[in-house]
């Protein structure tokens, strides 16, 4: 921003009065050379001024012009700041626009949503931007513009810069959301702006959607270049980084392919119907076959209201549901990473990202400031962002369109709960065949099984988001079935194919009974595996290690159940807080506790105490900001804060301790034991004031400092959990969001495994337990790792379960305990990685 006129009155020199321009590009370059000469920015600015307005149009309104430099040249920005030129004659802008006032803006900032809010109050106020047309003050405008500066996004170049390199896209899948967004957070690392381009195409790698319109294929020549001192190592740095990517891309092809071969297989040769029936062919999105009556999910036609509001109200309503909505997709992420693993969870990451796509967010605030509401704003730039991937004739990116819509939805309802749309909420009881044009990725990511048997879909395709949501949650499904898919009444019985890619319509009873027959026997084979899962983990010489699950909601319990849990290991009680918008009261906690109870039945549940902080942030909470949150007040630091988030969770937990249940309670990161002791000390306050019966109080072993003290805090703790993630982030030092170095933060770093030989013995000597409910927990190999340390409960996302029951019955102790012995010897991660010898494997098989 400018600086105040009033410290600096020099600065008023930025301010040219009574100026003439004889074009667009003249007026342009008479504010960037102004920018020059106050040494805001290097010689060359006013030049990248002009490219960036032949790719973007910076006419706000209202006589009001904001040319600016490209993204990629921010390198030659000096220090930020603003040059006003006042054209009392006015200069065209384009047809039908005529600028008053130019302001030619330097800035390194990427805060452009509250830039662009500040600048539209100004334009809002009609009487003062006349006067400022017309006054002869340089002062007033620039105090004016100090006060409502603005900085608005950058776009993509059109050509190469000094230092280039090539590169031959060879992702299986192209350059779709999960590693486009990698490569978003690599240029943002990069020393110096970049640019890709692929033909007469450009992109600028900060923004998710500039890239994701290249429509780069697998075989696809990019080239990768950059401008400066820094170029060079720009360049080398963003290349490496795109090529890390490729084996995670191939092992991830390799992995669907291998899961669409597998499930075929045990269909056998697919199904063939016993008479000739209608048939609507498709592509296959995901294997098996299902029957069921048409629920025809109709297309949302969202009317959004055109509502204007003031420019600053408006500005600051899209940045308050911006942030709501992150919070939700961080929640959403959490719970798939759980429920259907870290593969998929990506899928919402890249969605996340589109939250903060510098094109999307301009356009939105473009059309408020010509006059428009803002959920229509961002409805529109929504739209025209998504039609411009529908239409590069890409399938993969066409795609991606969807996941740009799913995400708008989500804003949309942040701005608007009228706007939400939830068709699928109205699916009827029983099992139906879910019927839709397309179907968002969150919408399929909370299907129910128990009420869809199988997915078919006018449009998308077998790469998409649902199509690989479809695959994790076992619905067959079919895609890009056609319109007339779409003309089927409901009620209509068919079956769909997922292997084949095809619909049968009005089967007859004979066709129906020969694919229930199909579907019996796979069926059949599946309940054998289910009657496997239901075995205790118990040793072949008789040693038996609890296994939980980590599950959230009442309603996930069964399915963790039907899948061999035992109990329920965490309940994260975060996302009570995390998917709505408000704190939910004592009575609202009391009575999900009492199902979570009541689901489980007699078998234990482990509440833990709200863990806020890190990577889950609440914006309703109205918590500080926090340069290092992973280091700041989160979890028990947060609890001994805030009574009046603590306070009412405790009264909950014990009222509903009250109608009985195997109820514990465990509280997060502990480091020291006075926490522990001033929170037991609430605790027992609460539970004499209701008369509640006394419950296990654990804690999590998340830092090496509780690890270290184990033996201290297992006088004050009844139990301990090893969170596994969050340990090995603070063991390695290393962000386990950070995508440069996720692949080193493995939790079978031998440091990692000596803290958890540590807590362990810790505990022995005061005869506590000790859990684990990390990731660590669900790997095979590491839960046999973990028995072997002396760990007895293990709690992990319910589909894995069966195979760490397998593999864990196929073992005996004392070898489980000499392979932690020789896994803590080992100098690394993939020494101990290493003993993960074929011979467990084939006895776990």
């Amino acid at each position: 921003m400018l600086p105040n006129p009033a410290i600096l009155p020099e600065e008023a020199a930025l301010v040219r009065i009574g100026a003439q321009a004889g074009s667009k590009e003249d007026a342009i370059r008479q504010v960037g050379q102004m920018l020059v000469a106050a040494g805001c920015v290097a010689p060359g600015y006013e030049d990248s001024m002009v490219r960036r307005e032949g790719v973007a149009n910076t006419f706000l309104g209202a006589g009001v012009a904001i040319p600016h430099g490209l993204g990629e040249d921010k390198g030659l920005v000096r220090r930020d700041g603003i040059a006003v030129l006042q054209l009392r004659d006015g200069v065209e802008w384009n047809p039908g626009q005529t600028a008053h006032l130019v302001v030619g803006i330097a800035a390194n900032s990427d805060s452009h949503i509250a830039i662009l809010r500040r600048l539209t109050r100004l334009i809002q106020d009609e009487p003062r931007l006349s006067a400022l047309v017309a006054s002869d003050d340089p002062h007033a405008i620039a105090a004016a513009l100090g006060e409502d500066g603005a900085a608005p996004a950058a776009q993509a170049p059109v050509a190469d810069l000094a230092h280039a390199a090539q590169w031959t896209v060879d992702y299986p899948a192209g350059l779709h959301a999960r590693p486009a967004s990698a490569w978003m957070e690599a240029a943002r690392a990069a020393p110096a702006a970049l640019r890709v381009r692929h033909g007469a195409d450009c992109a600028d790698p900060k923004s998710l959607v500039s890239l994701l319109q290249l429509g780069l294929k697998c075989g696809d020549t990019v080239t990768i270049s950059a401008d400066g001192p820094q170029g060079r190592a720009a360049v080398d740095q963003f290349l490496a980084a795109v090529r890390r990517l490729t084996a995670r891309e191939k092992e991830d092809a390799a992995r669907a392919a291998a899961k669409v071969a597998a499930a075929a297989q045990t269909t056998g040769r697919g199904w063939q119907p016993e008479t000739a029936l209608t048939m609507l062919a498709g592509v296959a999105a995901s294997p098996g076959l299902a029957i069921g009556t048409v629920h025809v999910v109709a297309a949302a036609e969202l009317s959004v209201p055109d509502e204007p509001v003031d420019l600053g109200r408006g500005g600051a309503m899209l940045d308050d549901a911006l942030r709501r909505t992150r919070a939700q997709m961080t929640a959403l992420i959490d719970d798939t990473t759980r429920r259907l693993g870290a593969s998929d969870a990506a899928i919402f990451k890249a969605q996340a990202d589109l939250l903060d796509d510098t094109d999307l967010i301009t356009l939105t605030c473009q059309l408020m400031v010509e006059g428009h509401g803002v959920a229509w704003s961002w409805h529109q730039a929504v739209s025209r962002i998504a039609g411009q991937l529908s239409a590069l004739g890409n399938p993969v990116l066409a795609a991606r369109a969807a996941d740009l819509h799913d995400v708008g939805r989500r804003v949309l309802a942040a701005l608007d709960p009228t706007l939400a749309t939830g068709s699928i909420d109205t699916l009827p009881e029983g099992s139906c065949i879910l019927v839709a044009a397309d179907l968002s990725p969150s919408d399929t990511a909370t299907l129910d099984p128990e009420k869809v048997a199988g997915i078919a879909t006018a449009l998308g395709g077998p790469t998409s988001h649902s199509a690989i949501l479809a695959r994790t949650l076992g619905l067959p499904s079919v895609v890009a079935v056609g319109q007339d898919l779409l003309a089927l009444s409901a009620q209509t019985k068919v079956i769909v194919d997922g292997d084949a890619g095809r619909v049968w319509l009005d089967p007859t009873p004979a066709d129906l009974a020969c694919a229930q027959a199909w579907i019996d026997r796979i069926a059949a084979r599946r309940q054998a595996q289910e009657a496997e899962r239901s075995r205790p983990a118990v040793t072949t010489d008789g040693h038996q290690v609890a296994i939980a699950a980590n599950v959230n909601r009442p309603d996930s319990v069964p399915f963790a159940l039907a899948e061999g849990a035992e109990g329920v290991g965490l309940m994260r009680t975060e996302f009570l807080f995390l998917e709505r918008g408000d704190t939910p009261s004592e009575d609202e906690q009391e009575a999900i506790y009492r199902a979570m109870i009541a689901a489980l039945g007699d078998r234990p549940l482990i509440v833990r105490a709200l863990d806020i902080g890190g990577d889950k942030q609440v914006p309703h909470l109205d918590l500080p900001t926090e340069e290092n949150p992973f280091l700041g007040v989160r979890g028990a630091r947060l609890l001994l804060r805030r009574p009046d988030l603590l306070d009412p969770q405790l009264r909950a937990l014990y009222r509903a301790a009250k109608h009985g249940g195997d109820l514990s309670i465990m509280f997060p990161m502990i480091t020291s034991a006075w926490e522990l002791e001033r929170l037991r000390a609430r605790c027992e306050e609460i539970r004499a004031e209701l008369d509640a019966p006394a419950v296990p109080i654990g804690i999590m072993i998340e830092v090496p400092a509780a690890a270290v003290q184990a033996h201290a805090l297992a006088q004050h703790a009844d139990f301990f959990s090893i969170g596994t993630n969050d340990l090995t982030q603070y063991t390695l030092a290393i962000d386990r969001q950070n995508p440069e170095l996720a692949a080193e933060a493995d939790s079978l770093h031998p440091a990692v495994l000596r803290l958890i030989a540590l807590t362990v013995e810790g505990a022995a000597a005061h005869g506590r337990w000790v859990g684990v409910c990390g990731g660590l927990a669900g790997d095979p190999f590491g839960a046999a790792l973990l028995t072997g340390l002396g760990v007895t409960e293990l709690s992990m996302t319910p589909r894995d379960i069966p195979a760490v029951k397998a593999r864990l019955r196929a073992a005996n102790l004392p070898d489980l305990q000499d392979l932690a012995r020789r896994a803590l010897a080992q100098p690394g991660a993939a020494q101990v990685r290493a003993l993960d010898a074929p011979a467990l494997d084939e006895r776990a098989a």
